[in-house]
């Protein structure tokens, strides 16, 4: 095996590991979740269900309309339809069926660091951690391992996210830019979350600065950190130096 193969892989499991502690990270801080988690800490809040399940739960939701959207689009004869003339519809299902084992293993990595990790107002009351200013330092923590995890997992042109398969699935179908089609889905995601939790718990659950701060930093941080660090890690890993990352789903 290439040791660039054996780079790819360790950058991409590491992406996935500090993509996943920046999501339980801001979930901690009670400020708000980003929009593309939202739907799935509300309902995991409301009925007490296990967030990472919740989570894979929704994963499953999203591949099954990346299937249909990619069939879809294979039988439109349209300009919009070249990642499936490209790569041939066998291959792109193929690649879409694969997001379904990533995601259970990601949730998983979700669950661990859910237990690992305590909720600030529980583990130290009265605390600096529990303060709004421990509690504002934590979520730039948490926006800053997120958007470091979301550039080294796309950077690797490996398996997506299904967070991020479902927008590139949505952007490929309606021709749109993938930017639009994602600040799209995260309005989407926002709105659903708003109606689950006030109309089943009488407020908003998951929905605050927090969610602000993900829709403007994450997409901030993949920047800057490409910017400082793709060129060493690509070159690495094999892959070429000109290739622009997509835009992040702003998990």
């Amino acid at each position: 095996m290439k040791k660039t193969y054996i780079f790819r892989g360790l950058f991409y499991i590491t992406g996935l590991l500090v993509l996943a502690l920046g999501i339980i990270l801001n979930t901690k801080t009670g400020l708000g979740v980003s929009p593309i988690t939202s739907v799935a800490y509300c309902i995991s809040i409301i009925w007490n269900i296990n967030f990472g399940d919740t989570t894979l739960i929704l994963y499953f939701f999203f591949v099954t309309a990346e299937i249909i959207l990619h069939i879809l689009q294979a039988r439109k004869p349209s300009p919009s339809a070249d990642a499936a003339d490209r790569f041939g519809l066998k291959w792109t299902l193929i690649m879409d069926v694969l997001q379904i084992p990533l995601g259970l293993a990601f949730t998983r990595f979700l669950n661990i660091f859910s237990l690992l990790i305590p909720d600030p107002g529980s583990s130290a009351p009265g605390s600096f951690s529990e303060s709004l200013a421990g509690r504002l330092l934590l979520l730039i923590f948490a926006i800053v391992l997120t958007g470091i995890g979301v550039a080294l997992t796309l950077n690797m042109r490996l398996i997506p996210n299904p967070g991020d398969g479902i927008v590139q699935a949505i952007a490929d179908f309606s021709g749109k830019d993938t930017g639009f089609t994602k600040n799209c889905f995260d309005a989407f995601n926002i709105c659903i979350t708003m109606c689950i939790g006030l109309f089943f718990a009488g407020h908003l659950i998951g929905i605050g600065i927090g969610t602000a701060a993900a829709v403007i930093g994450v997409g901030r941080v993949v920047g800057v950190f490409n910017h400082l660090f793709s060129g060493p890690i690509l070159r690495l890993s094999g892959l070429p130096h000109n290739l622009q990352t997509p835009e992040p789903s702003r998990k």
